[in-house]
């Protein structure tokens, strides 16, 4: 069998797999882990006012609010992502707790057009599975890849994966375009990647 449709189908069994782990975990439980992954400290200077991008929450991905809420109190400028078109790279507008936003793709919340467009320092990144070693598993479209090579071929950009403790597996299986995430972090752990 060709290795790139073995992968695939790996890739496709794991996000059916990671998707229903996520979706059993109750709602209560969920609202409690994003209190408990915003009560650690973050573990990246704040110093230099960095541009950090989150997101909005997608079906029952973990809220990232709280944690943005505190990111900001330490001096973080917020931003978030903007689909712009498949196949193509985020962009990012800035944002502050409590400004209006409006539904984009898939709904997605995001900041109204006249926003400031900025490039991030720090990316928020949503996740279906994770793997220590920094691999993770999206929901196949390959926008944060894609996003993340193209920041960081231009400027030292960190990618912090955000999930629950649920979502992490043994071994991720990867594409040569997939881009690895520098940190994790879950209501029980923050995980430097590569370093497990």
């Amino acid at each position: 069998m060709d290795p790139s449709v073995s992968i695939i189908t790996g890739k496709a069994a794991l996000r059916r797999e990671a998707m229903a782990r996520r979706d059993a975990l109750p709602p209560a439980e969920r609202a409690a882990a994003a209190q408990r992954l915003a009560a650690v400290p973050f573990p990246l200077s704040l110093n230099s006012r960095p541009v950090v991008s989150g997101f909005m929450a997608l079906k029952t991905e973990i809220n990232p609010l709280p944690l943005m809420r505190v990111i900001a109190a330490a001096g973080g400028a917020l931003a978030l992502p903007i689909v712009v078109g498949r196949g193509h790279p985020l962009i990012f507008r800035a944002w502050k707790v409590g400004e209006p936003l409006h539904a984009g793709v898939w709904g997605i919340r995001e900041p109204l057009q006249q926003a400031a467009q900025v490039m991030p320092d720090i990316l928020l990144v949503p996740l279906l599975a994770f793997d220590r070693a920094g691999r993770r598993l999206g929901y196949g479209a390959g926008y944060y890849d894609r996003t993340l090579t193209a920041l960081r071929a231009q400027k030292p950009v960190t990618a912090v994966g955000l999930g629950f403790a649920a979502q992490e597996f043994p071994e991720i299986p990867v594409s040569p375009w997939d881009a690895p995430l520098d940190l994790i972090m879950t209501e029980c752990d923050i995980i430097e990647c590569g370093r497990a």
